[in-house]
């Protein structure tokens, strides 16, 4: 009622609401369900509500009552929370609320995360201006070798944050680059400039989607500032904030290193060690519960950052230009094109004599790891043999074994192992995780000891990358490779989670994803010296489809002894988690997917409004081009296609050809005898005279990248730079 007094059906009603001593009691019994016990229930006395109510209103009134009511109710649910962090244990034992996310991964204090970010900052690893988190707990900025310097703002000491967020720079000048093709050579773009560099932080500005930027755009700047619009540029106005790639003049400027490092015994609180109470600032962090903080970090000197114009050769031993890629089962169709598209793109010099190489350009590798068996499976003694003879006798793999690829292009053999025991960080610990090595998002996948294979010569059988389907397939534990939807090798892929890993840190470089294309040159990413991974579509979390780390880096420390805390998992979600957890974030920056994913939004129903081309709405469309949009593969050729991006991830569909209608590898005279093998294998002679009304009538865009790159084997066209192979 308006009036604010209760109401009743009868007086019956109002006398038994008035006398019932649900209303009197201040304790009401409620019955819950036993899980898993249906014959009795759990009776519990939970305060009443009614009563409470009742005893303020009577006191107080209708309107300050139900105030007074209110407050009470916030300040028991605070002082429950505050008494929790004063009295509670300094890791915060308790269990996290449901609305404050999954539980904390973090096993180091703040003192070894300072010392992360030191490290990492010293050698050059954060050629960036993005803030350092405050919970880091710097009072002093880190010197930034990769940084230019910068006019340091003056405040009053009254004004001046507890923490500092910016680092020190005393970097080479930035000279920012108009790429453009220059006459005569202006029917295709220029190569990048040896040595340059991408200003990650500018492309996050025209491409971050938290910050609304559309993929047409990002690409648009990606394109233009890269040069790769050749000739067929358009008046835009002034770009120079458009200009991403940028060259070091000059030298590191040791001399502006003025910064007073405070000394740990003699002022550890200013570090963030001690807190101002007196208490270990560590105990403001969220330590992952049921384990002890990690020991102090022991790591090595940080790395001489020296500008690309100021090294003795055009590679750095430092940072390698390697490229890894894992694969298992028979090889296909995919790392076939994976590789072709390496050498479309890539400055490896196949355009000049094979006994003559640029001196001023470093040439990228390309080492695929192949698994030469099932994932949860031992590789037999001679699996390095196996492996090559096996490639030799692929149509897909032989042609890549032609010497005019032996510098640039390395099949190595993966054995898990081998690659673990080789972590410094995981060597003396990761066997005691052995049956819960296969770790993906938290979900263990068991290997038991009677389904592991044995090394060769105790009864096991020989396994082999080219190893066709058998009875075993339908066993999840003994797949090898992808052939369906319905036989999907989960195994392995939760392996290459952990492999791409190891590969980085072990020996420095890019990992892709299997399932990845080459579109452009990577040479100005090469340059910049920090890691990263790219977004995973609209989610704050990382997609390590492509993945930079750098060689026994500080990072990637911390990420192999976390994850070991952690049950050795290394699903892109959870290592998102790892990093979040440390304020490490920005140390694996994560770039927008634009860059190597372009499709990923518009198939999840972002940005239809504005879709960057070719517009695909699922994945498959790249296989399998609708009607509608089918002309535009044949007419536009690479050149249409996202054009900008450094590469286009297809997500899987290893079962579905790049071209059926010619599903072998056609690269000329030179390799026959493998097209011929894959030829017969499709009950298609060499001799058989090719007919148009054989072939698909509409391209799709797979076919289209396939026979582009193929072209450029066969010497029939240039690559996208306009340089024709040299055999």
């Amino acid at each position: 009622m308006t009036n604010g007094l209760p109401t009743y059906s009868s007086a019956v009603q109002e006398k038994m609401r008035l006398h019932s001593k649900g209303a009197a009691s201040w304790f009401i019994p409620v019955s819950l369900a036993i899980p898993g016990i249906h014959t009795r229930r759990l009776r519990l006395l939970l305060p009443n509500p009614v009563r409470l109510q009742h005893f303020v209103v009577s006191r107080s009134g209708r309107k300050r009552g139900t105030l007074l009511l209110f407050i009470i109710i916030l300040v028991i649910f605070y002082a429950t929370f505050a008494l929790a962090k004063r009295w509670g244990s300094k890791e915060k034992q308790w269990p996290a609320p449901p609305w404050q996310g999954p539980p904390s991964t973090l096993v180091y204090r703040r003192d070894d995360l300072q010392r992360i970010w030191e490290w990492e900052i010293a050698s050059g690893h954060y050629p960036s201006s993005r803030k350092i988190p405050e919970q880091i707990g710097f009072t002093s900025p880190a010197i930034n070798p990769a940084l230019p310097p910068k006019k340091p703002v003056s405040l009053p000491s009254r004004f001046r944050p507890p923490f500092v967020t910016n680092s020190q720079g005393i970097g080479p000048k930035r000279v920012y680059l108009d790429i453009q093709s220059q006459p005569p050579r202006v029917a295709y773009p220029p190569r990048p400039v040896p040595g340059s560099v991408a200003d990650l932080d500018v492309i996050m500005e025209h491409c971050d989607f938290t910050n609304k930027k559309y993929v047409r755009d990002c690409l648009e700047v990606l394109r233009l500032g890269g040069g790769l619009d050749n000739q067929a540029r358009l008046r835009r106005g002034r770009m120079d904030d458009w200009k991403y790639i940028y060259a070091e003049q000059g030298d590191v400027d040791w001399s502006l290193n003025v910064t007073e490092r405070p000394h740990a015994a003699k002022d550890a609180a200013a570090r963030g060690i001690i807190s101002r109470s007196g208490v270990e600032a560590s105990a403001e962090l969220t330590k992952k519960r049921g384990v002890d903080w990690e020991p102090p970090l022991k790591l090595s000197s940080p790395l001489q950052y020296e500008p690309a114009s100021a090294l003795s050769s055009p590679c750095d031993e430092n940072h390698p230009r390697l490229f890894h890629m894992f694969w298992a089962g028979a090889f296909t169709d995919k790392p076939y094109l994976a590789l072709l598209s390496f050498l479309f793109t890539q400055n490896v010099g196949l355009h000049t004599s094979p006994d003559e190489h640029a001196t001023n350009v470093c040439r990228p590798q390309f080492w695929l790891w192949i698994n030469p068996g099932p994932a949860a499976s031992v590789p037999n003694p001679n699996a390095q043999r196996d492996m090559f003879d096996s490639l030799k006798a692929n149509p897909w793999a032989a042609p890549f074994l032609h010497p005019r690829f032996k510098d640039v292009i390395y099949f190595k053999l993966w054995n898990t192992t081998e690659q673990l025991d080789g972590v410094p960080e995981l060597k003396e610990e990761w066997r005691a995780l052995s049956d819960t090595l296969f770790n993906s998002g938290g979900v263990i996948v068991n290997v038991p000891a009677d389904k592991q294979q044995h090394p060769a010569g105790t009864g096991a059988a020989k396994a082999s990358p080219t190893s066709m389907p058998t009875s075993e397939d339908d066993d999840p534990l003994h797949r090898l490779g992808s052939k369906s939807v319905d036989t999907y090798d989960r195994m392995s892929v939760i392996l290459s989670d952990m492999a791409r890993f190891v590969l980085c840190h072990r020996f420095g470089g890019i990992y892709l994803d299997a399932d990845t294309i080459f579109l452009r040159d990577w040479e100005e990413l090469w340059g910049w010296r920090g890691a990263f991974a790219y977004r995973w579509s609209r989610l704050e979390k990382y997609n390590t489809a492509v993945l930079k780390l750098n060689k026994n880096s500080a990072l990637g420390t911390f990420l192999f002894r976390t994850a070991l805390k952690n049950g050795l998992d290394f699903h892109p979600m959870t290592v998102s988690q790892y990093t979040k957890d440390a304020f490490l974030e920005d140390l694996l920056l994560r770039l927008p997917d634009a860059l190597f994913d372009s499709a990923w939004l518009n198939t999840e129903w972002f940005q239809r409004d504005r879709p960057p081309q070719p517009y695909f709405t699922e994945f498959v469309d790249f296989f399998d081009t609708p009607l509608q949009n089918s002309a535009s593969p044949s007419a536009l050729g690479f050149d249409g296609f996202f054009k900008g991006a450094y590469s286009y991830h297809f997500h899987n569909f290893w079962w579905k050809p790049f071209d059926p209608a010619r599903n072998w590898p056609d690269l000329g005279v030179r390799f026959a005898a493998t097209e011929r093998i894959a030829r017969a294998a499709a009950e298609i002679q060499m001799e058989q005279e090719e007919m148009v009304a054989d072939d698909k009538r509409d391209l799709d865009w797979a076919t289209v990248l396939k026979r582009t790159f193929e072209a450029y084997i066969r010497g029939e066209r240039p690559n996208m730079y306009g340089e024709w192979i040299d055999w």
